[in-house]
Protein backbone atom coordinates (compact mmCIF):
# COMPACT_ATOMS: atom_id res chain seq x y z
CA UNK A 1 0.00 0.00 0.00
CA UNK A 2 1.04 3.57 -0.56
CA UNK A 3 0.23 6.74 1.31
CA UNK A 4 0.15 10.02 -0.57
CA UNK A 5 2.00 12.84 1.14
CA UNK A 6 0.68 16.30 0.23
CA UNK A 7 2.54 19.59 0.44
CA UNK A 8 1.19 22.96 1.44
CA UNK A 9 0.12 23.71 -2.13
CA UNK A 10 -1.90 20.48 -2.44
CA UNK A 11 0.67 18.90 -4.73
CA UNK A 12 1.73 15.32 -4.33
CA UNK A 13 5.27 15.46 -3.01
CA UNK A 14 6.09 11.74 -2.91
CA UNK A 15 4.62 8.32 -2.21
CA UNK A 16 5.44 6.68 1.09
CA UNK A 17 4.95 2.91 1.34
CA UNK A 18 2.60 1.82 4.13
CA UNK A 19 4.28 -1.25 5.54
CA UNK A 20 2.69 -3.65 7.97
CA UNK A 21 4.86 -2.18 10.71
CA UNK A 22 3.75 1.41 10.05
CA UNK A 23 0.10 0.29 9.78
CA UNK A 24 0.27 -1.35 13.23
CA UNK A 25 1.01 2.01 14.86
CA UNK A 26 -2.31 3.40 13.63
CA UNK A 27 -5.70 2.83 15.25
CA UNK A 28 -7.97 0.31 13.54
CA UNK A 29 -10.14 3.17 12.26
CA UNK A 30 -7.13 4.89 10.70
CA UNK A 31 -5.92 1.62 9.17
CA UNK A 32 -9.35 1.05 7.63
CA UNK A 33 -9.35 4.54 6.12
CA UNK A 34 -5.83 4.02 4.73
CA UNK A 35 -6.85 0.71 3.12
CA UNK A 36 -10.03 2.16 1.60
CA UNK A 37 -8.12 5.17 0.27
CA UNK A 38 -5.96 2.79 -1.79
CA UNK A 39 -8.92 1.22 -3.64
CA UNK A 40 -8.56 2.41 -7.25
CA UNK A 41 -11.42 3.97 -9.17
CA UNK A 42 -13.43 1.26 -10.90
CA UNK A 43 -12.61 -1.39 -8.30
CA UNK A 44 -14.16 -2.49 -5.02
CA UNK A 45 -13.18 -4.43 -1.92
CA UNK A 46 -15.47 -6.26 0.45
CA UNK A 47 -15.78 -5.28 4.10
CA UNK A 48 -14.02 -8.56 4.87
CA UNK A 49 -11.11 -7.80 2.53
CA UNK A 50 -10.71 -4.33 4.06
CA UNK A 51 -10.66 -5.85 7.57
CA UNK A 52 -8.01 -8.38 6.51
CA UNK A 53 -5.82 -5.71 4.88
CA UNK A 54 -6.22 -3.50 7.97
CA UNK A 55 -4.86 -6.34 10.12
CA UNK A 56 -8.04 -7.64 11.77
CA UNK A 57 -9.56 -10.28 9.45
CA UNK A 58 -12.60 -10.95 11.64
CA UNK A 59 -13.54 -7.28 12.14
CA UNK A 60 -15.57 -6.86 8.94
CA UNK A 61 -18.64 -5.64 10.83
CA UNK A 62 -16.47 -3.00 12.50
CA UNK A 63 -15.37 -1.88 9.02
CA UNK A 64 -19.03 -1.29 8.15
CA UNK A 65 -19.51 0.73 11.32
CA UNK A 66 -16.41 2.81 10.59
CA UNK A 67 -17.58 3.51 7.04
CA UNK A 68 -21.01 4.53 8.36
CA UNK A 69 -19.92 6.75 11.25
CA UNK A 70 -16.47 8.19 10.51
CA UNK A 71 -16.93 10.40 7.47
CA UNK A 72 -13.68 11.32 5.82
CA UNK A 73 -13.91 13.09 2.43
CA UNK A 74 -10.65 11.43 1.32
CA UNK A 75 -12.08 7.94 1.90
CA UNK A 76 -14.10 6.54 -1.03
CA UNK A 77 -16.36 4.45 1.18
CA UNK A 78 -18.68 3.72 -1.76
CA UNK A 79 -16.00 1.30 -3.05
CA UNK A 80 -16.56 -1.07 -0.10
CA UNK A 81 -19.24 -3.68 -0.74
CA UNK A 82 -20.49 -6.92 0.80
CA UNK A 83 -18.69 -10.22 0.23
CA UNK A 84 -21.62 -11.59 -1.76
CA UNK A 85 -21.23 -8.76 -4.29
CA UNK A 86 -24.26 -6.75 -3.19
CA UNK A 87 -23.75 -3.09 -2.40
CA UNK A 88 -24.57 -3.01 1.28
CA UNK A 89 -25.57 0.24 2.93
CA UNK A 90 -24.51 3.80 2.09
CA UNK A 91 -24.97 6.49 4.71
CA UNK A 92 -24.37 9.47 2.43
CA UNK A 93 -27.21 11.44 0.79
CA UNK A 94 -29.06 9.31 -1.73
CA UNK A 95 -28.37 6.04 0.08
CA UNK A 96 -27.74 2.83 -1.81
CA UNK A 97 -29.06 4.28 -5.08
CA UNK A 98 -26.37 6.98 -4.93
CA UNK A 99 -23.71 4.34 -4.19
CA UNK A 100 -24.81 2.32 -7.23
CA UNK A 101 -24.76 5.43 -9.44
CA UNK A 102 -21.25 6.45 -8.29
CA UNK A 103 -19.86 2.95 -8.82
CA UNK A 104 -21.39 2.69 -12.30
CA UNK A 105 -19.92 6.10 -13.18
CA UNK A 106 -16.48 4.83 -12.06
CA UNK A 107 -16.84 1.77 -14.30
CA UNK A 108 -17.67 -0.95 -11.78
CA UNK A 109 -19.67 -3.75 -13.43
CA UNK A 110 -22.90 -4.48 -11.54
Amino acid sequence: MWCLIFGIFREIIFLLPLTTRSMQKLSFTDRVHKVVQTIPKGQTLSYKEVARKAGSPHAYRAVGTIMRTHHNPLTPCHRVIRSDGTLGQYSRPGGTAAKRKILKKEGVKM
